[in-house]
């Protein structure tokens, strides 16, 4: 019998390439997305890659009565939540429209699960619940909470909410995916990153420079205590991170209750790193411009991902030169995104 699991968000980066993979596996996709920072052309490539569109159901999660409406029209076994809002830095100028709309859609969307008898959930946190790191790699039995801008802290909240929800009612399973740093495309260049505005991540900004979109990279501090001075971040390829969410599906369905898990490489590149392999990549030059710091982030960052491929038989397979060229071809064949 063909599943349907709801993607919230899945018009968006991470989302879209989920939809893929969720497609390929022969379950059938809704997704409920509200656009503010995504495009439902993704979802034109989605079906150009798979043959299938996803149907898409414009709302937002803030509003209980159309999320209502959604598990009672297409009626989901599975959600996987992905909507929210996540730059760091517009979260340090706006911190309480994204505790306004990250935690309160999530409280929205339990009980909209609740009342329609869903339980099963993956939820889309990140490596900022771990703060400033005291010690590297990274595993799941890190102190979380003390972390560096209210992005970060909206998914710590998030978090303890799920885990203190799977202790009142066990017969919940939630899959908590505490992803590093997201970048590439799908290998098609059909769907990929296309951030409004001035990109806030270092991939889709290089893709720009690159593309003579921009001219210069601003790398945001040289004076870090790392190899190069510049920040260390782990970078997992997009297409292993939606590989990583059905692992956890298919885990949850087996009454799993609750699990959290890292997903990255177990390896960190520098920023500088990251522009000598897209150069690469691109064939293309870089020029950058070193500014201060931005206030909220942190020198490096990497995940011991091992708990995930014990449990999940999930791990990183791309390195960081296809996730470079994947990214690039993303970029030729959208030049002005979707």
């Amino acid at each position: 019998m063909t599943r349907t699991t709801l993607v919230t968000g899945g018009a968006g980066y991470i989302g879209s390439h989920t939809c893929v993979e969720l497609i390929e596996a022969g379950q059938r996709v809704v997704v409920v997305d509200n656009l503010c920072n995504s495009k439902p052309e993704a979802l034109l490539g989605v079906e150009r890659i798979t043959g299938e569109r996803p149907e898409l159901v414009i709302a937002d999660l803030c509003d209980l009565p159309a999320l209502q409406d959604v598990f009672e029209r297409h009626r989901p076994d599975d959600v996987i939540h992905f909507a929210g809002l996540k730059a760091v830095g517009e979260s340090v100028k706006a911190p309480l429209r994204y505790y306004r709309n990250n935690v309160g859609a999530t409280i929205n969307l339990l009980e909209a699960m609740t009342q329609a008898g869903v339980t099963n959930l993956v939820f889309s946190s990140s490596c900022t619940v771990y703060g400033v790191p005291k010690t590297l790699p990274i595993d799941e039995g890190a102190p979380t909470g003390d972390t560096s801008n209210p992005y970060g802290h909206t998914k710590y909240i998030i978090e303890r909410l799920l885990i203190e929800l799977q202790s009142c009612k066990p017969d919940w399973n939630i899959s908590i995916l505490r992803y590093f740093n997201p970048v590439g495309a799908h290998p098609s260049g059909e769907i990929g990153e296309d951030p409004n505005g001035i990109p806030e991540n270092l991939m889709p900004y290089v893709c720009q420079v690159a593309a003579g979109k921009r001219e210069r990279l601003r790398v945001w501090g040289d004076d870090y205590p790392t190899r190069d001075g510049t920040g260390v971040r782990d970078y997992l390829h997009v297409c292993d991170l939606a590989r990583g969410h059905l692992a956890a599906l298919d885990k949850l369905r087996s009454g799993a209750g609750l699990m959290i898990h890292n997903l990255g490489t177990g390896r960190g590149y520098s920023v500088l790193e990251v522009v000598a392999a897209f150069a690469g990549a691109s064939g293309r030059d870089i020029p950058y411009d070193i500014m201060p710091r931005r206030p909220g982030d942190i020198a490096e960052t990497w995940a011991d991902a091992g708990r995930a491929e014990r449990e999940l038989g999930w791990r990183a397979e791309r390195g960081l030169d296809e996730m470079c060229r994947d990214a690039w071809r993303w970029q030729q064949r959208h030049p002005q995104g979707y």
